[in-house]
């Protein structure tokens, strides 16, 4: 097929890095467009020292006239409110691929209670497609507007997935304790984000709720076989740099009798390759862990019954830069283009790092 030639709008951010990084890997793309706003004339190799042998263009000034004649895809590696004001532009004149969280809540009042500031066209927020590619593939394929799940709803909703909507394990609540590493705040950060206080610290920067649980329960909102579940989730800055690990905990409407949940999970993502069903026990440490996922394209997922607190306990881990952003970004690429979902991911993870 001939090449497929992708723009990437943010490209001296942590994510625009990583899309570079994959890119390159990628049989098929060719990376003809750089654009930002405040690293104009820089190179590849300036901005993501990891990427020294990229020969790739400078970043450029963003020209909307421009970019549809010379890219296919764009990926919108941008803060919400860039990625609001780009898209009109952009819609209609290439393939737009978002990162951001200006497209991901449907419902414009929810949308507004979550991202304030970010005033976007609530037409082309209709007509965005949001979700993970596990579940809504055929979704994907031909869609123009694609909007990426955040990092911690990605690892929520594959987590909840197998269950949520079954008429025979009906939930009450869902309680979801998030822990992410330093680079899910992206390149700028507070005081709190800086090396002396953030290393070795477990920061509870979300204790009260968290936009991607919104995320999640606009998702299977819409879907036709679920119902809308309470869901209410804190989040907690940890040390490490990469990876995000989801524990949630859910709560049946009755008694606890959900069959052999391993099974089950096992079962509902037979045919998805980067979502993997891990035993607690099965390697030298327990599983799942985002440290040993780090550079992977693998959400690990563990679920196990506590019949003493009448409980299901489902964990999912993740690299949040690449399955939780730039990874799953590429994954939905190649679905809505109709190629293997997994070209340009078939990175094993790196351990230790």
């Amino acid at each position: 097929m001939s090449r497929i030639r992708v723009g990437i709008i943010g490209a001296s951010g942590i994510t625009g890095g990583e899309l570079i990084r994959l890119l390159l890997a990628h049989p098929h793309a060719e990376i003809t467009f750089l654009g930002g706003s405040s690293s104009i004339g820089a190179t590849v190799p300036q901005l993501h020292p990891g990427l020294r042998e990229a020969r790739l263009p400078p970043v450029e000034k963003i020209n909307d006239t421009e970019i549809g004649s010379r890219c296919d895809v764009v990926f919108l590696a941008t803060p919400a409110a860039v990625s609001a004001h780009l898209v009109p532009e952009l819609a209609g004149t290439v393939r737009v691929i978002d990162l951001s969280g200006a497209f991901r809540i449907q419902d414009p009042d929810v949308h507004a209670r979550w991202y304030p500031a970010v005033r976007r066209d609530e037409a082309l927020a209709r007509q965005f497609v949001y979700g993970v590619p596990e579940l809504i593939a055929d979704e994907i394929v031909s869609a123009d507007l694609i909007s990426v799940p955040g990092c911690f709803a990605t690892a929520v909703t594959l987590a909840l997935a197998p269950i949520v909507g079954d008429p025979a394990l009906p939930l009450d609540r869902v309680l979801v304790d998030g822990k992410t590493g330093s680079s899910g705040g992206g390149i700028s950060y507070d005081k709190a984000g800086a090396h002396p206080y953030r290393n070795g610290a477990i920061t509870p920067y979300a204790p009260g709720g968290h936009r991607h649980a919104a995320e999640v329960k606009g998702f299977f909102s819409t879907r036709a076989e679920t119902s809308t579940i309470p869901i209410s989730m804190s989040a907690y800055g940890v040390s490490n740099v990469r990876g995000l690990l989801a524990s949630c905990y859910l709560f049946p409407a009755a008694p606890l009798d959900g069959g052999n949940l391993f099974a089950r999970y096992t079962k509902f993502y037979k045919s998805s390759p980067f979502v993997r069903i891990r035993r607690l026990d099965e390697t030298s440490i327990p599983v799942p862990d985002p440290h040993v996922l780090v550079g992977s394209n693998f959400c690990d997922i563990s679920v196990v019954r506590d019949t003493e607190g009448e409980r299901i306990v489902v964990l999912a881990a993740l690299d949040n830069i690449v399955k939780g952003a730039a990874g799953q970004a590429v994954q939905m690429l190649n679905i809505s283009l109709g190629l293997e979902p997994g070209l340009g991911l078939q990175h094993n993870p790196v351990v230790p790092v």
